[in-house]
């Protein structure tokens, strides 16, 4: 008899948020396209989310590996 406790494995969320906001930054430029700089500023704000997005699991997979 074989005992399988194993969980089924699900996609680590954390790793999947740049399928979201990365098809936002297009659309960022062309939905506010009549308004410059409330377009700039949606934009920039969204890039640096990602930016901080990419060093937080690089630092966090960083510190993983280290332990």
């Amino acid at each position: 008899m074989e005992c399988n406790n194993r969980q089924p494995r699900k996609p680590p969320i954390k790793f999947l948020v740049p399928l979201i906001y990365a098809p936002l930054l297009p659309l960022i430029r062309i939905g506010l396209r009549t308004r410059p700089v409330l377009r700039d500023r949606v934009f920039a704000t969204v890039l640096a989310a990602g930016l901080f997005h990419g060093i937080y699991l690089v630092t966090d997979l960083y510190d993983v590996e280290s332990k």
